[in-house]
């Protein structure tokens, strides 16, 4: 009974509350806005991507020495 009222919970915190600003922008009528949003995510992550990319490399050049 408590992990069935535990998985509601998990379930209601994700439909309810989490994603509901891309519910907002899901429905919304301006194609250009929704895809600014998925845009600026994936500069988000390509920036990201570099900075561990660069890490890794510090951190492998100095190991070899």
């Amino acid at each position: 009974m408590i992990a069935n009222n535990i998985f509601r919970a998990i379930s209601y915190f994700f439909t309810e509350i989490a994603f509901l600003p891309l519910d907002g922008i899901r429905f919304m009528d301006n194609w250009w806005l929704q895809n600014t949003f998925n845009w600026v995510l994936m500069i988000i992550c390509m920036v990201a991507f570099t900075y561990w990319m660069g890490q890794l490399m510090k951190f492998k050049k100095e190991g070899t020495e």
